[in-house]
């Protein structure tokens, strides 16, 4: 009698096995979904000033929806306006040196090299004529050597004159030398590049919002000293948005990238929100250890990141949220 209930009770242990496999997998086929659950995650950007000055002005705070673009904050730009003012100056002065070089010299400038050389043939001329007369009055004897030796000096330097003037007429024709165009136009190139440099410093006083989000820290205030290492604000972007959810290694292989999936929230119940699975983490979240039983590689989750369309903006950093994977999907080519 005993051995018979015995081999009752194995039968039915036997027979609920048989249907629990039966009905349990029946009902796994009829639904077919992968449901995750994780929370809303965003990327978030801590914006700083790249130059070093006192903060003038902050313009959003905390809560505040911004767009691309956005003046958010700015920096005293007293200094940084007079420094682009100075470089514009020597900019504009530098310009002109290399356009006068460029263009040569004018031509009155010529004219009168010419005409200093023409004078200059003429003291020679009219040194020479009274070196003449002198030196025959002193053959008479009816001068001196001393006015002689002042005639031959003062022919001497109507000849250097005339020199002179010949070598500044022919300069004056060549125009000035290609190394100094060259000089002058470089001079000009690293000036520009000051000036640039200068306009950038300015442009970088103002601090702009990169893409639309929601400023979620407002850290410095105007008066702060203001340096590239201290974030003014903390900006949570509003695109990407995604679930940060974790799948479990036995439905990992019905999980791949680019499959549909609907989002839900405890929040909004009833509305599901439109997404798309974007990254499936290639290793276990935990570090399995060298020797596992069945049960324990069965509760090894991988990271999932699933991307939502929130175009009302409801969903929040850290909400919890359910992600559906419906698993009749067709595979991506």
């Amino acid at each position: 009698m005993k051995r018979f209930r015995l081999a009752a009770v194995a039968a039915v242990v036997v027979l609920a096995a048989v249907l629990w496999l039966l009905f349990g997998r029946a009902r796994h086929s009829a639904t077919g979904d992968v449901v995750m659950s994780g929370n809303v995650d965003i990327r978030q950007v801590q914006l700083a000033f790249y130059g070093n000055e006192r903060i003038a002005a902050v313009l959003v705070g905390e809560g505040d929806h911004v767009r691309k673009g956005q003046l958010l904050a700015s920096l005293d730009k007293a200094r940084l306006e007079a420094e682009v003012a100075s470089r514009s100056a020597l900019m504009a002065a530098q310009r002109d040196v290399l356009r006068r070089f460029e263009a040569g010299n004018r031509p009155e400038e010529i004219r009168k090299a010419h005409a200093d050389l023409e004078a200059a043939s003429a003291d020679l001329r009219n040194a020479e004529l009274t070196s003449a007369r002198v030196f025959k009055l002193v053959d008479q004897g009816a001068s001196t050597a001393q006015d002689s030796d002042d005639a031959r000096a003062a022919l001497d330097v109507a000849r250097a004159r005339k020199a002179a003037a010949q070598e500044a007429d022919a300069l004056m024709v060549l125009g000035p030398r290609e190394e100094d165009v060259s000089a002058a136009r470089a001079a000009l190139q690293a000036d520009e590049a000051q000036l640039d440099l200068a306009k950038k410093d300015l442009a970088d006083a103002d601090l702009l919002a990169p893409s639309d989000g929601v400023v979620e820290n407002r850290i410095l205030e105007p008066g702060d000293m203001a340096s590239p290492q201290k974030p003014v604000i903390t900006l949570a972007l509003d695109d990407p948005l995604w679930v940060r959810a974790y799948v479990a290694e036995t439905d990992l292989a019905r999980v791949r990238p680019g499959m549909k999936a609907w989002v839900t929230t405890d929040g909004f119940p009833g509305k599901r929100y439109e997404g798309w699975v974007g990254y499936i983490s290639p290793t276990a979240e935990f570090t399995p250890k060298s020797v596992e039983t069945q049960e324990v590689r069965t509760k090894l989750v991988y990271q999932v990141r699933v991307f939502v369309r929130n175009p009302q903006g409801e969903l929040r950093l850290g909400m919890p949220a359910v992600v559906t994977l419906p698993t009749d999907q067709a595979a991506q080519p």
